[in-house]
């Protein structure tokens, strides 16, 4: 640890789980007494300058302009609601045909933010003068790594994205043992992705960065942090490295206390679920209601994070919710969870010990949801083609299983034990006294 106040440097991806996987662990450093700057996408504007942190904020594209000329005011995290909105009908296809029509077309996307700030961040690097820099997303943007100071990068997805032989590929949503799934799942993700690879790999290069490892799209820190329980974790099949750093859970305390839920939720008459599809799942109006129609008259009260739609539709009888929930004071109060399987809620739900259904979408919500499911933490069902009755099954098995809630209720209590946040915290501190290798 260092005594010396120390500048770092922030870059989250915009999207609600990277940006509050890096407000956790930079509000332990500025309990530490350091200087925090956020280089966050600008629809962030004000909401980290809230909780403390310095903005000097990037736009990925043009921001959006009204007929009369004058810039939209975005929501955060807006661009990527709305194109999940868009594309959202995709995610009926199997996670090979997911490649072409969803995957291949958010990294063409995230390429695009890149090659847009690079200059605005060679700018705000100049300004802020960081110790060292820290980015939760998973693209290179070579001003992070040119600036000459230690650059940390965090995977706050599942960590199949640091590739093995011996472990399934990102984004397949493959069991463990499938590995001629495998091999075709790679041979897609070869054909698909080969040349968008390596245009950004030689624009990154062009811009003095490192070559990226092959067909990958970022580049290794000189240490480097993943969100992910032990209990999940692939370590045993692909090794990492000395600078690599499991945190087992990273779990902010910035959130304010939840709303008050109608007595009949807290008295324990019921047992209490909580529903959340995330701010991109949700914006998925007809699957929300498929769940919702499928839990109003189970025996059970639901708490709902209803999302940017939220006005589009309506709760049963037995729910209650809002746009936006503090999520991290309301799974300690729960039974169960039902999830789109991103990794922050993943995580955060083994955190605080509770079994998972899980519905995945996109991106790595499929490996997360596979891991739980064949690890016996969870249920994984398909959010397009599930029945009423499989749901409301699924509900009742995990609710019943006494030694299972056992179990996971221990695992959380081991993962808080560990502190993942100070942990963080610990591993920057350190990167910022050694020389950069």
């Amino acid at each position: 640890m260092t005594e010396e106040r120390r500048t770092f440097l922030f870059m989250p991806e915009s999207a609600y789980g990277p940006t509050n996987n890096c407000i956790g662990i930079g509000n332990e450093l500025l309990r530490r007494g350091h200087r925090v700057v956020f280089a966050a996408e600008r629809s962030w504007e004000g909401k980290l300058a809230a909780l403390g942190f310095e903005e000097d904020l990037v736009d990925l594209a043009p921001a959006p302009v009204a007929e009369d000329g004058a810039e939209v005011e975005q929501d955060a995290g807006q661009f990527w609601k709305d194109y999940i909105k868009e594309i959202s009908p995709e995610f009926r296809k199997t996670t090979a045909e997911q490649l072409e029509t969803v995957t291949l077309p958010i990294w063409e996307e995230l390429v695009n933010g890149a090659k847009y700030c690079e200059p605005q961040l060679q700018a705000i690097i100049e300004r802020v003068r960081p110790d060292v820099i820290i980015e939760d997303n998973v693209l290179a943007f070579p001003a992070l790594v040119t600036a000459g100071v230690p650059f940390v990068r965090i995977v706050s997805c599942n960590p199949l994205e640091v590739p093995g032989d011996d472990i399934a590929p990102a984004f397949s949503g493959l069991g463990k043992d499938d590995r001629e799934g495998w091999a075709a799942f790679r041979a897609e993700y070869e054909r698909t992705h080969r040349p968008l690879w390596e245009a950004f790999d030689a624009w990154v290069q062009e811009q003095g960065a490192p070559p990226l490892p092959d067909l990958q799209f970022i580049h290794e820190g000189d240490e480097n942090l993943y969100v992910y329980p032990e209990v999940l974790d692939y370590t045993d099949e692909r090794p990492l490295g000395e600078h690599w750093h499991r945190l087992d859970s990273s779990v902010r305390e910035t959130e304010q206390a939840p709303a008050d839920l109608p007595a009949s939720f807290t008295d324990g008459s019921r047992p209490l679920v909580y529903f959340s599809l995330g701010s991109l799942g949700s914006a998925d109006v007809e699957l929300m209601q498929r769940v919702i129609g499928a839990l109003a008259d189970e025996p059970v009260n639901v708490i709902v994070s209803k999302g940017p739609l939220h006005d589009e539709f309506e709760l049963a009888d037995n729910m209650w919710g809002a746009e936006f929930l503090p999520q991290t004071r309301i799974l300690p109060l729960v039974d169960l969870v039902i999830t789109h399987g991103g990794n922050n809620t993943t995580t955060e739900a083994l955190h605080f010990g509770k079994p998972m259904v899980l519905l995945p979408l996109f991106w790595d919500q499929y490996d997360n949801a596979q891991r739980v499911d064949e690890l016996g933490f969870g249920i994984r069902l398909d959010p397009y083609r599930f029945t009423p009755e499989e749901l409301q099954g699924a509900v009742r098995r995990l609710l019943a299983d006494t030694a299972l809630r056992e179990r996971i209720a221990a695992v959380g209590a081991d993962i808080r034990s560990r502190a993942g946040v100070a942990a963080a915290a610990d591993v920057i501190e350190r990167a910022a006294v050694r020389e950069r290798v």
